[in-house]
């Protein structure tokens, strides 16, 4: 069990139900469908991947080449979710919230989830690895 990743998955877990329920009570009058819409899709992939970092923890091997994989999976999952997850809570909230760059930060939903699908790429290749 790799404590680190553990401890990753469970606050992500953790801050994806608080958001979650924060989308369908607090921001329901706050912002349009569309934009509940976006919100719940963030959350939903913060949990998708907080649910692969739980796994993840859990990996045993740890052959030549399959740590640093397991590793690198765990970054691009991490980063992935708070570039993903976190570029749609802002666009979602982008009405209430007047913050300014916000309408320039669609490209960066992207890239995260380009690490998310690296982060399985990982998995895999790890998975691969083992014996």
């Amino acid at each position: 069990m790799d404590r680190r990743i553990l401890i990753t998955a469970s606050l992500l877990g953790a801050i994806a139900v608080m958001l979650g329920a924060f989308g369908a009570h607090g921001l329901k009058n706050l912002v349009d469908a569309g934009s509940i819409e976006i919100w719940a899709k963030g959350v939903e992939y913060q949990f998708y991947h907080a649910f692969a970092l739980l796994f993840l923890s859990q990996f045993k091997g740890k052959e030549t080449g399959q740590g640093k994989l397991i590793n690198m999976a765990y970054s691009f999952f991490t980063f992935g979710v708070l570039l993903f997850s976190g570029s749609l809570y802002l666009l979602a909230t982008r009405s209430i919230t007047n913050i300014g760059f916000v309408n320039y930060i669609g490209p960066v939903t992207p890239i995260g989830g380009l690490l998310l699908i690296l982060g399985w790429v990982s998995l895999l290749l790890a998975a691969l690895k083992s014996k």
